[in-house]
C-alpha cells in the first residue's frame, strides 16, 4: 500500500471505543459535543496565522457548513480535526478526547472513524475505482465478499457502478470526486469532513451528492462541509460558520449566511 494514503486513512489497528459512540435521537441540547475547539491558533513559520482564536462546539449528529473566501482557513480547520496538522496553540477535543495530547500511535484510531473528502482526491492512480473505494475496508480487514458488496452499493449510490473497473486517470474530474466521496462513506464514518466536495460537479450532481451527505447525517454522523457555494447554504439552511482571515466572524443558519454573502 502507498504510505501517504495509508497514513491519511490510518493503519490497521483495533477500533477506538471512544469515537464509536453514535448519536441516537435525543434533542439537540441533550446531544453531547463531538468536536470542540478552545482558543485554537495555527501558524506556519514566516506567515500570518492561518487560524486565530478559534472557539467552537459541534454537536454529535450535527451538520455544519464552513464558508469564507479562499485562504480564510477552512481547509486548515478541517486538517486540525483530522490530525493532519497540529494546532500551534489551544485545545481540540474530538469525541471528548483531547487530540493535542494523544500519542501518535493513537491517531489511526481517530482516523478510522473519520471519513474525509480530500480536495486533491488522493486516489491511487494504478488501482481501479473499486479498489480505491475498498481501500479503507481492506485496511480494516473486512471480508472480501462483504467488501465487494459494500463497495458496489456505494458506487451505485454515487452513479459510478459502471466505472468499477476503470482507472482514476480515465475518469473526469467530477467522476474522480465521486470516487473520493464513495471512499469516505463506505465505512459509515462517525464524522465526515468534506473539503469542497461539489466543487467539480454540475448542479444536478451537486444536489445528488449533497443529499447523500445529508442522508449520512440523518443516520447519525457528524458532518462538516467546507464550501464557497451560497446556493447550498440557502437550500439546506444548516448552521454555517464563516471564516475570514483565520477567524470565525459569524455563526448562523445557512439562509442568513447566503443572504449575507449575496449582499457582499
Amino acid at each position: 500500500m502507498e504510505p501517504g494514503i495509508l497514513a491519511a486513512l490510518g493503519a490497521r489497528a483495533a477500533p477506538s471505543a471512544w469515537l464509536f459512540a453514535r448519536c441516537q435521537t435525543p434533542p439537540w441540547h441533550d446531544r453531547g459535543p463531538m468536536i470542540q475547539m478552545f482558543h485554537v491558533y495555527k501558524a506556519y513559520p514566516g506567515d500570518p496565522p492561518s487560524l486565530s482564536d478559534i472557539n467552537l462546539t459541534i454537536a454529535k449528529g450535527e451538520f455544519v457548513f464552513l464558508t469564507g473566501p479562499s485562504g480564510a482557513g477552512k481547509t486548515t480547520l478541517l486538517k486540525l480535526i483530522f490530525c493532519a496538522e497540529k494546532a500551534t496553540r489551544g485545545q481540540i477535543l474530538v469525541g471528548g478526547r483531547n487530540i493535542a495530547r494523544i500519542r501518535e500511535s493513537a491517531v489511526p484510531y481517530l482516523r478510522r472513524n473519520v471519513g474525509v473528502v480530500f480536495q486533491d482526491f488522493k486516489l491511487l492512480p494504478h488501482r481501479t475505482v473499486a479498489d480505491n473505494v475498498a481501500f479503507t475496508l481492506d485496511v480494516l480487514g473486512v471480508p472480501r465478499a462483504e467488501c465487494r458488496e459494500r463497495v458496489m452499493k456505494m458506487l451505485k449510490q454515487v452513479g459510478l457502478q459502471h466505472k468499477a473497473s476503470s482507472l482514476p486517470l480515465r475518469l473526469s474530474g467530477g467522476e474522480q470526486q465521486r470516487v473520493v466521496i464513495a471512499r469516505a462513506l463506505v465505512n459509515d464514518p462517525t464524522i465526515l469532513l468534506a473539503d469542497e466536495p461539489t466543487g467539480n460537479l454540475d448542479p444536478a450532481l451537486t444536489l445528488e451528492i449533497m443529499d447523500l451527505l445529508m442522508d449520512v447525517n440523518v443516520r447519525g454522523a457528524t458532518v462538516v462541509v467546507a464550501t464557497h457555494d451560497a446556493t447550498l447554504l440557502e437550500r439546506y439552511g444548516k448552521r454555517t460558520l464563516r471564516l475570514e482571515a483565520g477567524r470565525i466572524v459569524s455563526d448562523e443558519d445557512g439562509i442568513k449566511a447566503a443572504r449575507r454573502m449575496a449582499a457582499g
